[in-house]
């Protein structure tokens, strides 16, 4: 089990590539940590600005390391419409190019002429974060912790990263999460790597949730609370069915349903396209505040902006963030206050206080958490 400070001294800041409309930045305030986002999007930015999220609006591209100099975490959810199943596929299949350029990246050869490779430049924005990395270990001041995230189809690159950061004294981990194991009402699986400094026992979080598994109640045992529903997270109190048009192509056949006593599908951009199915024989839709919840943010989150279905299915789940975060921290997260923060009000909540502080853990407290 992760354990922290908690002290202010040495608290961490955050520098977010890809920072979108907060999912990791709303984790990073929950845990006490302060952030600042690169965002290019303006629909994004406006999110970030109602939300009062420190942004500088630009590309990735344009910026480095010395921009940042008072970051000591690294984070980053590159874009990933040319890896995911749903979209155009060329990352999928430049994937072996990419490993490769990590390796090149990683042994001092300039690789920007290679990037003309791909069939879309957004493929090479997964390669960013490595080259802050060794830009930030170049100038001396390497990154304390390093967070990224993606599809799981992206695992390979993580692979690679993850040996290279070895390479360079950092403790690293990498795999495949779900959601819905860390309190999410929502089964998404997300690929995520975490390294840490001279930090050899670092691992990615374990699971806090039951995984879902269709036809199966929900139960909870003495390690594992039970999946959440969307009935649970949202305040609708008449029972109804999602039926998803998403990635069918308009079958009937193949449309997904899920019952409201349920965790939701993987959250993505065309939500709205989703009907509810009333118990009174009824239709509606989700509002876009629902569909914040449905990832963990506030239900009083300031969406802003245009696209903000879109805006939310980009995001992480700011819960999710919250464990991801706390395992390459070495934070030990209070799961009672993390429960308080997701429900309460934005405002109230982005003080923190979901961090136990521990300088001297008791042997009473090592049970409790192992």
């Amino acid at each position: 089990m992760v354990l922290g400070s908690g002290d202010s001294e040495g608290k961490p800041r955050i520098v977010d590539l890809f920072a979108g409309p907060g999912g990791l930045d709303v984790g990073a305030a929950w845990l006490g940590i302060p952030s600042e986002g690169i965002e290019l999007d303006d629909n994004a930015c406006a999110t970030r600005d109602a939300a009062g999220l420190e942004t500088r609006q630009g590309d990735v591209r344009e910026f480095g390391p010395e921009d940042f100099p008072d970051a000591t975490v690294l984070t980053g959810g590159p874009p990933c419409q040319t890896f995911t199943v749903a979209g155009s596929g060329s990352g999928r299949r430049a994937l072996d190019d990419v490993v490769t350029l990590v390796d090149r990246m990683a042994n001092g050869e300039d690789a920007a002429d290679s990037l003309s490779v791909f069939e879309d430049e957004r493929t090479s924005l997964v390669l960013e974060p490595m080259r802050w990395i060794l830009e930030a270990l170049r100038q001396d001041s390497p990154y304390e912790a390093i967070v990224l995230e993606q599809v799981p189809q992206v695992l390979p690159v993580w692979a690679a990263y993850h040996k290279v950061l070895e390479r360079f004294g950092y403790g690293v981990d990498h795999g495949i999460v779900r959601t819905e194991e860390f309190g999410v009402p929502q089964t998404r699986r997300r690929a995520v790597l975490i390294a840490r400094l001279d930090d050899e026992e670092l691992t990615i979080p374990a699971p806090t949730h039951h995984a879902f598994r269709r036809g199966q109640p929900q139960q909870s045992t003495r390690k594992l609370e039970p999946w959440v529903s969307m009935a649970d997270a949202l305040d609708r109190t008449v029972p109804f069915t999602v039926i998803s048009n998403y990635g069918s192509g308009g079958d009937p056949r193949k449309r997904g349903r899920r019952q409201s006593d349920e965790p939701a599908a993987t959250v993505t951009g065309k939500i709205m396209r989703n009907r509810l199915e009333l118990a009174n024989n009824d239709f509606g839709r989700f509002t876009l505040q629902e569909a914040g919840r449905l990832q963990t943010f506030p239900r009083d989150y300031p969406w802003a902006g245009a696209d903000i279905a879109q805006q939310i299915g980009n995001a992480i789940p700011p819960r999710l963030s919250v464990h991801v975060l706390a395992a390459a921290l070495n934070l030990l997260i209070d799961l009672e206050e993390l429960d308080r923060s997701v429900c309460a009000p934005w405002e109230s909540s982005r003080e923190g206080g979901v961090v136990i502080p521990i300088t001297d853990p008791s042997a009473e407290l090592l049970e409790l958490v192992n």
